[in-house]
């Protein structure tokens, strides 16, 4: 392969990656866009998502990459684990918003993210002890098509998460721009009382936020197991950690700039890793994070706080 297609290939994998990151970013953002909390339970709430879509598949029969679907069949199947793992993950991020944070909402400082990594640790110790530290293969029921585009190889996994990730970026767009909820969510964003005071229900809002979050989390989580055939109980923090530099990259709270953070963060990982070497993938990346916050701490289209007196 030559180093143009090097390159190449590693681009559709950075844009594969930075699908995924976007997705999971996006959690961060709409969480923080209104509450200006950093939800740290994002991070597993990832993690067990990516097993409740692997139960999914394997309750069609499906199990490992022995069983290959084609046509309806493999668009059914998908369908049902996108659908079954959104719903769950959202459902657990409203659980962990009711139970966990929704008494810690008056309490001033940092105790509700403390919360967060508490929340975080009992998820990932709860997976720990009930399904055990051994990775899991994941069902991979896709068929091996794919296309040579400059020396370099498109798969129709990654056409597949590219289609998927844009269509539920497209539709959480106009849901927060044209729906009544989404422009609730807004007001909510810019000043909470002032839309209490307007009469926008904030607890919904709330809870749609964590909803709507846990659930692209949701399909983040599928995405991983489809593309690299495998979950753990540890895959939260790698990707949580991505996710959370890409949505401070991009201006954490801005719905568009976790998109294109998700986008930059994948792509740099790709590439990182072929002018450097994969083993310095983590310093680069975190290094960005460190320079972001001390130089760009709005980020890309982030819009920096005002000072409240």
């Amino acid at each position: 392969m030559t180093t143009e297609a090097l390159y190449l290939q590693q681009i559709i994998n950075g844009l594969s990656l930075g699908a995924m990151y976007a997705l999971l970013a996006l959690g961060f953002t709409l969480v923080y866009g209104i509450l200006e909390l950093i939800n740290f339970a994002h991070f597993n709430v990832f993690m067990v998502a990516s097993f409740v879509g692997m139960w999914a598949l394997e309750a069609l029969g499906l199990s490992g990459q022995g069983v290959i679907l084609t046509g309806f069949a493999l668009v059914g199947a998908l369908a049902f684990g996108f659908v079954v793992t959104m719903v769950a993950a959202g459902v657990l991020g409203v659980v962990v918003e009711r139970l966990a944070l929704r008494p810690m909402r008056a309490v001033r400082g940092t105790a509700a993210m403390i919360t967060t990594i508490g929340v975080s640790y009992i998820l990932f110790n709860a997976i720990l002890l009930t399904v055990g530290a051994d990775s899991k293969n994941y069902p991979n029921p896709m068929p091996d098509f794919h296309w040579d585009i400059g020396g370099a190889t498109l798969r129709l996994r990654e056409v597949l998460i590219w289609c998927v990730a844009i269509v539920l970026m497209v539709a959480l767009h106009l849901f927060v721009s044209r729906t009544k909820l989404g422009k609730a969510m807004r007001a909510t964003a810019q000043d909470a009382e002032a839309a209490r005071m307007m009469g926008i229900d904030v607890d919904r809002v709330i809870i749609t936020a964590f909803f709507l979050g846990s659930a692209l989390a949701g399909a983040a989580a599928l995405i991983f197991g489809l593309y690299y055939n495998y979950t753990s109980f540890i895959i939260g923090y790698s990707a949580g950690l991505r996710a959370f530099t890409a949505a401070v990259l991009g201006g954490i709270g801005s719905v568009p700039g976790a998109m294109i953070g998700g986008v930059l963060i994948g792509l740099i990982e790709a590439l990182g890793g072929q002018v450097v070497s994969v083993r310095w993938d983590d310093v680069i990346i975190f290094s960005i994070l460190v320079l972001v916050l001390v130089f760009a701490p709005s980020g890309l289209l982030g819009r920096a706080a005002p000072t409240k007196s």
